[in-house]
């Protein structure tokens, strides 16, 4: 199955999940309010495309990301291990709709590396969460939708910054990588397919 990808914008926000469509989180700081079409215009007017929409060629959501320059999301200043970079690309959220397609995650944050290092950013940030040992992989990649497990984002190359418990501010440098170790992409891929991978049904003899 081929993928088409297409940039998260005011003209393509009806195709990413409902959910997506008037939520405000991101662009608010507690206890305030925002209009949301204004902010996809300033947000494009600086920016462009602010992330990025999954669909296969049959035309059937994958999943969906947002991020964008740090000063586009305020509620970021509040969180735990907070706040983002100045000169860091965000990554905000992140919505799969199908778990039985484990890869959409990593190909999300895969394209999001690219289109911050063609934009000329020098780091892409996200919030991390240090799961505890045996703790379900639905919690890890599909409760949450703005956090990521620590581990996952650490085999991308994400240092932590700070950290507040179990939170933390993860960072990929961009401006000077180095080449990866090889197979790394691989290992990501096999992460994530594990940890949708159904638990094998138990054997009769």
């Amino acid at each position: 199955m081929t993928t088409r990808i297409s940039g998260l914008t005011g003209a393509t926000i009806e195709t990413a999940p409902s959910v997506c469509h008037d939520c405000i989180w991101w662009q608010t700081r507690n206890g305030r309010s925002a209009d949301k079409r204004k902010w996809i215009r300033d947000a494009e007017d600086e920016w462009g495309a602010w992330g990025t929409i999954y669909h296969d060629d049959d035309g059937r959501l994958l999943g969906s990301m947002q991020y964008g320059p740090a000063e586009l999301f305020p509620r970021a200043r509040e969180l735990p291990a907070g706040p983002p970079s100045d000169d860091a690309v965000l990554v905000t959220c992140a919505y799969l709709t199908d778990p039985s397609r484990p890869w959409v995650m990593q190909s999300l944050f895969l394209t999001a590396i690219g289109d911050a290092r063609e934009r000329g950013a020098r780091a892409l940030e996200a919030f991390a969460y240090r799961y505890p040992e045996g703790e379900t992989n639905f919690e890890r990649f599909h409760v949450h939708k703005t956090i990521f497990p620590a581990d996952f984002l650490a085999d991308f190359g994400f240092l932590p910054v700070r950290s507040k418990g179990r939170v933390e501010l993860a960072r990929l440098e961009l401006g000077g990588l180095q080449p990866v170790e090889e197979g790394t992409r691989e290992k990501v891929l096999a992460r994530v397919q594990e940890a949708f991978m159904p638990a094998p049904a138990p054997q009769r003899f």
